[in-house]
């Protein structure tokens, strides 16, 4: 017996039909399909190939200098080939500078009022040019624009506006504090408004039309709309902007250091000498580089830093995704 006829005998006992027996022997793959595969194969052997470029540059690029850093910020050094091991007394000098400790806070209170101020004038913005008025595209482009200006360009041009303003008053942006405060919120809202707005934009495109026409069959007016509707369907948005304000607000460096320097300077009662507008990132700046027996407590201060921001990001991103809806 043949083994075609073999199978069609065995057909019956194995339940199969002798037409399906038949059609799986002259069944074969699409030509498509083999050459998928023939593709996919080389590929999935080779995968370590192609990333280990990707890695390799990560590797270098950051794993290696921030472990370095870290080394280093237990050491004594004034050029990284001739560290000394010294332990945690460069972390000890860092807790005990007054002006890192004045740095922190300014900085923190820089943080807290610019995300209020940023957030809120980018979501009303945003919310305005999602009514539907004349020249949206264009408001928004010109929102946007100050965002792809630099921080150095940025910090010389308000820095000339507010020196414009005050001159006719006998001062300067660099001879009072509290003028240098608001000149820092001032500029971060110019700048990062326009970005934030892009971000919120895309959240209220996204906010279903029938849950606010739901809301109008119910007798919301506009505000109960807003508050009870709109802002709780684009949260994600909102994680997202204010993770992005609070971390940009703690790194602030190169707008600081051209607007005014830290500027102006405050005797302490024992002697030493703090600059009252200076942030974090420039007062590390300052330890690191204007004196170099003090390179090592300038990477202990880099690292309390990067512990402070990933601590504080990370908690406000958890503590706002929790009150996102899951759609």
């Amino acid at each position: 017996m043949t083994l075609r006829g073999r199978v069609f005998v065995l057909a019956p006992i194995l339940h199969i039909a002798p037409r399906e027996v038949a059609m799986k022997r002259r069944t074969k793959p699409s030509s498509a399909a083999l050459s998928a595969t023939l593709i996919r194969r080389p590929i999935q052997r080779c995968f370590a190939i192609f990333l280990l470029p990707t890695f390799a540059a990560f590797c270098i690029g950051f794993i290696y200098p921030f472990a370095k850093g870290i080394y280093l910020s237990f050491c004594k050094f004034t050029t990284t080939s001739n560290a000394k091991w010294i332990g945690i007394g460069n972390y000890l000098k860092a807790f005990q500078d007054a002006s890192f400790m004045h740095a922190f806070q300014y900085t923190a209170l820089v943080a807290i009022v610019s995300l209020i101020v940023i957030n809120v004038l980018a979501f009303a913005v945003a919310y305005a040019l999602t009514r539907g008025i004349k020249g949206s595209n264009t408001f928004r482009t010109v929102f946007f624009m100050p965002n792809l200006i630099g921080g150095i360009v940025l910090g010389y041009i308000w820095s000339m506006i507010f020196d414009g303003i005050l001159s006719r008053y006998g001062t300067s942006i660099v001879l009072s504090t509290t003028y240098g405060y608001w000149g820092l919120i001032i500029l971060m809202a110019w700048q990062q408004i326009g970005y934030m707005m892009i971000i919120y934009i895309a959240g209220l495109q996204s906010v279903p039309g029938d849950l606010i026409e739901a809301a109008k069959i119910d007798g919301a007016n506009g505000w109960h709309t807003l508050w009870h509707i709109t802002i709780p369907t684009i949260m994600p948005s909102i994680t997202i902007c204010t993770f992005l304000t609070l971390t940009n607000s703690f790194k602030l460096f190169d707008q600081n250091l051209v607007l005014n320097g830290g500027q102006p300077f405050v005797f302490m009662a024992d002697g030493t000498v703090i600059r009252s507008t200076e942030m974090l990132a420039l007062n590390i700046y300052n330890t690191f580089y204007l004196n170099a027996n003090s390179r090592g407590t300038g990477q202990a201060k880099a690292v309390l830093f990067f512990v402070l921001v990933a601590a504080i990001a990370l908690i406000q991103f958890s503590a706002t995704r929790r009150k996102e809806i899951q759609q």
